[in-house]
């Protein structure tokens, strides 16, 4: 997909540009901003979570400086490659199996974000940060009561008659995550937009994942506060690394 975005340097729409720090300090201030607004509205529903959440929605308010000081940090990261058009809302909803190949719908990217923000050129590591997040929650929906259609029925009911069902989604989690990244990297190589160095790309899709996850915790608690665990579980995690 990345590749398809990033092949038509005569198009102004969509030819890759570089990164500057100004775009730079912009992304940063931006994802600040989200994480000062979502911890406010954690601070204020943090008691009406189930008490799992509630547990480690503490903890997490308890590293808000943490948190801000890391997308500080975002505006000095080197940032290699190229910025260019992203689908802006990737996750497994988005990628439908035809039986012989798959279609990825909906670009219009996520919706409660400006639509400038949206029409943004920027690192194809946001897009790969949100895809990474989905696998996250496929893995720990089913812990949640969540509703699941037929095709995962078999999966959920294995599950059940497991001692340690958390334990079986954080491994599933791991494997499927790192899977799809050396497989990203594997074709992604031959383009130019990412940054030359493992170092770099790390840093960059660390930040990335934080945010999503941070994006995540502001959706949940504004729609289903009772999913407010897992971005909370991933901010956690990616707080430890």
């Amino acid at each position: 997909m990345h590749l398809a975005l990033a092949s038509d340097p005569a198009d102004p729409a969509f030819a890759p540009e570089a990164f500057t720090s100004s775009f730079q300090r912009e992304v940063a201030n931006a994802a600040r901003e989200l994480a000062v607004r979502n911890l406010a509205l954690l601070r204020q529903k943090v008691d009406d979570l189930p008490p799992g959440a509630s547990s480690l929605a503490r903890q997490v308010l308890g590293r808000e400086t943490g948190i801000l000081e890391k997308f500080d940090a975002l505006a000095s990261v080197p940032a290699g490659g190229a910025r260019i058009r992203i689908h802006g809302d990737y996750h497994l909803g988005q990628v439908l199996y035809t039986g012989s190949d798959f279609v990825i719908i909906d670009f219009e990217g996520e919706p409660a974000r400006p639509l400038a923000e949206r029409r943004a050129k920027r690192s194809a590591l946001q897009d790969v940060a949100s895809m990474v997040r989905s696998f996250h929650y496929a893995a720990f929906a089913h812990l949640l009561g969540a509703a699941c259609d037929s095709a995962t029925s078999v999966v959920n009911a294995a599950m059940d008659r497991m001692e340690n069902p958390a334990a079986w989604a954080e491994n599933w989690y791991a494997w499927a995550a790192s899977r799809f990244l050396a497989s990203y990297f594997d074709v992604a190589q031959s383009g130019s937009f990412l940054p030359p160095s493992r170092e770099e790309i790390s840093a960059v899709l660390q930040m990335h994942l934080l945010e999503k996850a941070v994006y995540e915790l502001g959706y949940e608690l504004n729609n289903r506060p009772s999913w407010a665990g897992i971005p909370l579980a991933g901010i956690s995690q990616l707080l430890a690394r």
